[in-house]
């Protein structure tokens, strides 16, 4: 299902990377996402309603801002 606030989100396991791609274009890599998290966004009705509750301010993360 779209999100109204997240564009895309990729998941790389073997780093334990989720890197999520907003509306705005900024892109933030979460470090250490357990695999049941980023099964749980990926399978998710709502993305924002599980990325607010089980991701953001949980992991650390790293900001890519929009390059225009």
């Amino acid at each position: 299902m779209p999100s109204s606030v997240i564009r895309r989100f990729d998941y790389d396991p073997s780093r334990r990377r989720l890197s999520v791609t907003f509306t705005s274009g900024d892109r933030y890599d979460y470090q250490a996402v357990p695999p049941e998290v980023a099964d749980g966004l990926r399978g998710a009705v709502s993305k924002g309603r599980f990325f607010s509750a089980r991701i953001r301010d949980r992991y650390a993360f790293e900001r890519h801002p929009k390059t225009e």
